[in-house]
């Protein structure tokens, strides 16, 4: 049951629509993913990171998405 980078990003995008958001992989398990957005501003790298995840948390209980790379921060 493999995921699409394409869709973790369409997931991601319904969280933060106006983010920069990149997700690269192609195993169908393993992706790194980048997200930029103005909602980070002022909150600790756990804390965004803790909003990315939510983002696809249930593609992750399921075992659709194995790992998730994140690089997250508010935009310069």
């Amino acid at each position: 049951m493999a995921i699409l980078a394409s869709e973790i990003e369409d997931l991601l995008r319904q969280a933060f629509p106006d983010a920069k958001i990149t997700v690269e992989g192609d195993d169908g398990a393993h992706f790194a993913a980048e997200v930029i957005d103005e909602s980070f501003r002022g909150k600790s790298r756990v804390q965004q990171q803790r909003a990315v995840n939510a983002a696809v948390k249930s593609q992750i209980d399921s075992g659709q998405l194995h790992a998730l790379a994140l690089t997250t921060r508010a935009p310069e």
